[in-house]
């Protein structure tokens, strides 16, 4: 095992060590903002690990899952993000955490051979910050793990998109083969209906248009190839305003999307689904989008407590109940929440906000000052049908109410919410050449990967 002399024991002079595990949008944003600030200015010395080399936008994920994007064009490299903003990155998967000697222990890199790149090291910190995001929670539904797709990545949202272009290739084949009509000769089924389940089948809608536009198969976008949503409860969106579900609703008719609430599902197969009250339902596809969990390292880091979900429990300093040298935030946080006595909800802009405020807490506890509360403010929430339109309320400091937009307005405001992302991140400069690269990529390229 590697220890990293960089980040031994420290002798008085030394500089703060902060460790931040997972690059996810919280966890970079920590990266960043710290290392232009207390890391510029040598009061301390911020790591950022991540089992990954780059980082991916994760409310990006259904348009890269639906071939809306390419994900390459969106990864920023966490490699060369530390060099531009003043803080090292260790890639390697996070084993184990020793908090009385404050050491992490990172595993080794392997490259695509399986031929060890970098060992397994230890890292020395004084304060640790878990931000590792959430796993899929399949509620223990008997082959939901083995047949159903997660969307947690740029790797699975790949394997959803080859599934798909596969999946009407081949039934375009049956059909040219056969020289006849049938019925849906492909059906999707996307469980849960939450934000990432309605967005996604919206944009599985748009993608099976552009498919047959590109002629890559001769099946009728609608009658051929069948998308349904799956929700156990009694409306879409659930945990969003009544409003929000009733035009989630109309949006997803509109696009002639099978919507099933009140299906709770029993079973899933590997060419269909079973429902709790044993209807059989076809599934070429079926991707789980019905809840989430903290990932399961968190069970073994040295008697860390938990909630029932898997997720780290912390106070409203965002540290852990167990240790205060150790924070927790994003999706593997369960953080209360002030209103209603339960936890904030899995949502970037959560783990942005507690980016904020995280980067000014632990420059005050650097200082020796004491750590404030936390405390979020929901600033609403934007729905897109990606081609369709978006719909979402905002939040409004006039008379303490929310503000209902949609249509291009709507539209124009998610767009933002990632450029917002990419300028907190790489700064205007940077963001705007993103920007405009992307445009003019879109000129030049199929509106859809095709591939």
């Amino acid at each position: 095992m590697k220890i990293d002399n960089h980040n031994r024991p420290s002798s008085q002079a030394a500089p703060h060590r902060i460790v931040i595990v997972g690059g996810g949008a919280g966890g970079l944003e920590l990266a960043t903002r710290l290392g232009n600030t207390v890391g510029r200015d040598g009061l301390a010395r911020i790591i950022l690990v991540d089992r990954s080399p780059t980082h991916f936008w994760k409310p990006l994920l259904h348009e890269a899952a639906s071939g809306q994007i390419d994900p390459a064009s969106h990864q920023i490299e966490y490699a060369a993000q530390a060099k531009w903003n003043n803080f090292h990155f260790e890639q390697g998967e996070l084993e184990q955490v020793d908090r009385a000697q404050r050491l992490v222990m990172v595993g080794a890199t392997a490259d695509v051979d399986g031929h060890e790149v970098v060992p397994r090291r230890v890292l020395h910190f004084d304060r640790l910050v878990l931000s590792l995001g959430s796993v899929t929670n399949f509620f223990g539904v008997p082959g939901a793990e083995q047949h159903a797709l997660s969307l947690e990545n740029v790797v699975q949202a790949e394997q959803f998109r080859r599934k798909l272009l596969g999946a009407c290739v081949r039934a375009n084949h049956v059909r040219v083969s056969r020289g006849r009509q049938g019925d849906a000769t492909v059906s999707i089924n996307v469980i849960g209906a939450g934000a990432t389940g309605v967005e996604l089948a919206a944009a599985l809608r748009s993608t099976v248009r552009l498919l047959s536009d590109y002629r890559l198969h001769a099946l009728d976008p609608v009658r051929d190839i069948r998308i349904r949503l799956i929700e156990s409860g009694p409306r879409v969106l659930p945990a969003l305003s009544e409003r929000m579900s009733a035009r989630a609703q109309e949006h997803l008719a509109r696009l002639q999307v099978d919507v099933l609430t009140g299906t709770r599902v029993a079973e899933v197969q590997a060419n269909a689904i079973v429902t709790g009250a044993g209807e059989q339902l076809p599934g070429d596809i079926t991707i789980w989008a019905a809840g989430v969990a903290g990932p399961p390292v968190l069970k073994a880091l040295d008697g860390l407590a938990l909630n029932g979900l898997g997720q780290v429990m912390v106070s409203a300093t965002l540290q852990t109940q167990t240790d205060p040298n150790v924070f927790a935030m994003g999706d593997c946080a369960a953080c209360p929440a002030s209103s209603n006595g339960g936890f904030l909800p899995p949502r970037a802009q959560v783990a942005h906000q507690q980016a904020v405020f995280l980067s000014n807490a632990l420059m005050q506890d650097i200082r020796g000052r004491p750590i404030p509360a936390f405390t979020y403010r929901d600033l609403g929430t934007l729905l897109s049908f990606g081609r369709n339109g978006a719909v979402g309320h905002l939040a409004s400091g006039v008379m303490s109410r929310t503000v209902f937009v949609e249509g291009w307005a709507a539209s124009v405001m998610y767009k933002m919410l990632y450029r917002k992302h990419l300028l907190v991140l790489t700064g205007f400069t940077r963001m705007a050449l993103d920007t405009a690269s992307h445009w003019l990529r879109s000129r030049i390229s199929p509106a859809i990967k095709l591939h």
